[in-house]
């Protein structure tokens, strides 16, 4: 497949979202239209929090996405990102590793200095992919609290 990611815009919200939603439940992530939908916003309409890459096959025939958003370390140099999402539909042909390679391109070019992704634990498949990808395990430990 020669598809060549684009960036999203607000026209794509919709497509976008169901494939969020997809990818939720191959994850086994609860999906809330209402919890995703303003997080997702600001990520198609600027560059200053992340940004949003699809695959784009056609007129309203999104296949895959990826999401990387900023943030600021100093044990990193200065600005570095998540890789926070990365789906597609059609997996085995290249999609995946066509996204992930674009959008670290894209990262540098903002000035990351680093990216980081997580994992869930049991899906060795993903590491064995982002391995593929220059990733590596590190020692530390994510960890997470709500805040609200």
């Amino acid at each position: 497949m020669d598809v060549v990611p684009r960036r999203a815009t607000p026209a794509d919200l919709d497509t976008l979202l169901s494939l969020i939603a997809e990818f939720y439940v191959v994850d086994d992530h609860h999906y809330d239209r209402a919890h995703v939908v303003p997080a997702l916003l600001p990520l198609l309409v600027d560059d200053a929090l992340g940004q949003v890459w699809v695959l784009d096959e056609g007129p309203g025939r999104l296949t895959g996405y990826v999401m990387v958003t900023w943030s600021w370390s100093v044990e990193s140099g200065g600005r570095d990102c998540i890789l926070d999402e990365l789906f597609v539909q059609h997996q085995g042909v290249g999609l995946g590793s066509r996204l992930v390679e674009h959008a670290l391109r894209e990262a540098r070019a903002f000035g990351a200095r680093a990216v980081f992704l997580e994992t869930e634990a049991p899906n060795e498949r993903a590491r064995q992919f982002y391995a593929r990808h220059g990733f590596a395990v590190e020692d530390s430990v994510w960890m997470s609290a709500p805040l609200s």
